[in-house]
């Protein structure tokens, strides 16, 4: 899902994952099937991008089969506001396990929702996976 400017090329945009880098050069090759995330902060990322984005089958893909839902219902209702990485443990080139806290913000039907997580991943045969998250903070409204 790249976007053209009016000439045809390929325009700056910038990474939903609030990484500051271009998409193109940082979740796109992720969410475009391109590369697998190298940690789990990168797929943590990639995966907000794709709830931006609306890529219900890349969320799927990249959960954990055990914990994957049959099905995943995505609002479109719901505007992406922010992501803030907050903490990360391990979850490396290296490790087989991570773990990664974020907020995300949103806005439903014009109500402001957060949603702060502490969310666990596996690495797979080089690949992350999501695996599941703990609520932290106040509940999502």
């Amino acid at each position: 899902m790249t976007k053209r400017n009016k000439n045809g090329g390929e325009t700056n945009e910038t990474c939903p994952c609030g990484s500051g880098a271009a998409r193109r050069a940082c979740c796109g090759p992720y969410l475009d099937g391109a590369v697998v995330a190298p940690t789990a902060e990168a797929l943590m990322r990639s995966r907000y991008s794709a709830f931006v984005e609306g890529r219900r089958e890349y969320l799927l893909r990249t959960w954990a089969e055990e914990t994957r839902p049959q099905v995943l219902e995505l609002d479109p209702e719901q505007r992406w506001l922010g992501l803030g990485i907050r903490a990360r443990s391990a979850g490396g080139p290296e490790d087989e396990v991570g773990e990664v806290e974020f907020v995300a913000r949103s806005r439903v039907r014009g109500r402001g929702q957060r949603l702060h997580e502490r969310s666990r991943f596996r690495r797979v045969d080089g690949q992350w996976f999501y695996v599941g998250g703990t609520l932290l903070g106040k509940p999502p409204a």
